[in-house]
């Protein structure tokens, strides 16, 4: 229309191009020509949703569970939740007032940023990160303050580098723990310094808790749990990769009680409510499917060490061993060329989707997602081996 110009202020930062889904769709134009390619670029797990959970949505829908819902959710679903993190993450939550039930988690992380932001706000983000976390914080009119992490302290966030982010303009501290996409863990004593650099510093917490199922070594620690830190923390998670559930779109924010209905209100008008009949799913598999999420981690795992195995004998790639979700995240820059033009390269030349790690914010890397069967990643590990030798 005329008069109106795009971008907009709130979206001139977004990259339009060159994200994840642009390169999954090069490789499927390449499939659709024949070629045989091997996906190792969607973080989206591979297995089944539990079936109790699929019974249990098709048992809601044949008696006629249709309708909206409660807008922050069925109450049984939040008090599930609660009991969950009390018992798992030692958080002490009330269903009425600390949760709300969202259409999956990007929906949570972008309710609390439109709750919590001022224009020009800054939120503290360690690179690598979820690239959608820099999209919603522009649509909130907030500004992304990157803080780098390196692979030799296995991208775990120092809190001296922290420190020296922090202006007065510093809001919020965005944490993923396990990471995506390097799988770093952040240890407890790691937390703990954190929340004290918080609470000095007066600054929320955003804790992307995800991938908490996704554990390899160490323990999970929610930073929610730790004192003085529930009154600034906004936990969020979802049923997505817990259970395999990534279509069902269920997630959750657990915020302080002032604050949960100004996410509700956001959550009300970005989506009403969340779907009725996959909310009775995630209420099962709340219940009854712990045996689905320890077989597919174990098999994670399995596939994890096999990954490791074969970037051992790559003598072009760096790396750390990840000790959680399920992304490898090695260093290409010996290559002698940038995350871009090796994944382009590595497509056309091998047949293998990656995703190149300035997507991420960390230039010289490239993500590896083992979400397929062992069989399938390996027969991908063995032909990026084979073309990286090539050069």
């Amino acid at each position: 229309m005329a008069g109106i110009k795009f971008p907009n202020s709130r979206m001139s930062s977004i990259q339009m191009t060159g994200g994840i889904r642009e390169i999954l769709g090069r490789a499927d134009e390449l499939e659709k020509h024949g070629r045989s390619i091997i996906h190792m670029e969607i973080g989206r797990p591979d297995f089944d949703s539990p079936e109790c959970a699929k019974n249990a949505a098709i048992a809601a829908l044949n008696h006629g569970d249709v309708h909206y819902t409660d807008m922050a959710g069925k109450y049984e679903l939040r008090e599930a939740l609660a009991e969950k993190y009390k018992n798992e993450n030692s958080m002490d939550i009330d269903p009425e007032r600390n949760l709300v039930i969202t259409a999956g988690a990007i929906e949570a992380l972008t309710a609390s940023f439109l709750t919590i932001l001022e224009p020009g706000d800054e939120v503290i983000v360690p690179t690598p990160y979820f690239p959608a976390y820099a999209d919603q914080i522009a649509i909130a009119n907030g500004v992304i303050k990157e803080v780098h992490t390196t692979m030799e302290n296995g991208f775990r966030l120092k809190v001296d580098d922290l420190k020296c982010a922090i202006t007065p303009k510093s809001k919020i501290l965005l944490l993923n723990t396990p990471n995506n996409p390097s799988g770093a863990v952040l240890t407890k004593k790691d937390l703990e310094e954190i929340a004290d650099l918080a609470i000095n510093n007066n600054l929320w917490i955003i804790a992307d808790e995800c991938y908490e199922k996704f554990l390899y070594e160490g323990e999970h620690i929610s930073i929610a749990s730790l004192p003085g830190m529930s009154s600034r923390t906004i936990t969020i998670s979802a049923a997505s990769k817990t259970w395999s559930m990534t279509g069902w779109r269920i997630g959750w924010t657990i915020c302080p009680e002032e604050m949960k209905p100004y996410v509700n209100k956001c959550h009300q008008n970005l989506t009403t409510c969340a779907t009725s009949f996959a909310q009775a799913g995630v209420i099962e598999a709340l219940r009854h499917a712990d045996n689905d999420v320890k077989n597919m981690v174990t098999e994670y795992k399995r596939r994890r060490d096999m990954v490791m195995k074969w970037l051992e004998n790559i003598k072009a790639f760096e790396y750390v061993i990840p000790s959680g979700a399920f992304y490898a995240f090695p260093r290409i820059s010996s290559l002698g060329m940038d995350g871009f033009k090796f994944c382009s390269w590595l497509l056309e030349e091998a047949g293998v989707s990656t995703v190149p790690g300035e997507v991420f914010g960390c230039p010289g890397h490239i993500r590896l997602a083992y979400c397929r069967s062992y069989e399938y990643i390996e027969d991908g590990m063995k032909r990026i081996k084979e073309a990286v030798e090539k050069l």
